[in-house]
């Protein structure tokens, strides 16, 4: 489980192509601390497992699906990403629940500068949409995010300065894609109404 709140941006130290799936290497000085074998460590949204620590960088391994159903599979070495380390029982909840298990993959459309935020335009697939509500928390490549606007097939988020500056939301570009993950407790209360119905 984890928060949302990016505790430090990493960079992608390698990745081996394993054939079915991958293994991923990530600078993170941060996150890498206290890190051990076995420890769970949220990739721009994707929760991994470390299987391996050195240098200040730690080693996880993707299987084809995590790759497929997400944007890792388009990583490279040199790319940023956002790494946060899995909360404990005293952690502070400054964001929101975020399992980082991604539902599905958005593509930035717009960026509008403002004097003091940006607020970016997310298309999203059509499956999630009825997720995602107005002021409503959503996690956008692993950063926890308030929905600040809807329209058809899309959502707008505010991004602070802090946002833009310590995550990479501050340099996606139009056509980039994004890692979604809705709220869970919105699934769960679908899933218990349909129980009942």
């Amino acid at each position: 489980m984890f928060t949302g709140i990016v505790e430090e941006l990493g960079t992608v130290a390698a990745v081996v192509d394993l054939g079915e799936a991958a293994r991923l290497t990530v600078r993170g000085p941060l996150v890498t601390q206290d890190a051990r074998h076995g420890d769970s460590i949220a990739v721009n949204g994707v929760c991994l497992t470390v299987v391996e620590v050195t240098d200040a960088a730690f080693t996880a391994d993707v299987m084809k699906e995590t790759l497929d159903r997400t944007g890792l599979g388009g990583l490279a070495a040199g790319d940023e990403v956002n790494l946060e380390r899995a909360a404990t029982l005293s952690t502070r909840l400054g964001g929101h629940l975020v399992q980082g298990h991604v539902d599905g993959v958005g593509v930035v459309t717009a960026r509008q500068p403002g004097p003091r935020w940006e607020v970016v335009t997310v298309a999203l697939p059509a499956e999630l949409s009825r997720y995602v509500v107005h002021k409503g928390s959503i996690t956008v490549d692993g950063v926890s995010l308030t929905v600040s606007a809807l329209a058809a097939g899309a959502f707008q988020v505010s991004l602070i300065p802090a946002t833009l500056k310590l995550t990479t939301l501050g340099h996606r570009e139009v056509g980039d894609r994004v890692n979604l993950e809705v709220d869970v407790l919105a699934k769960y209360v679908e899933s218990l109404l349909a129980a009942r119905a």
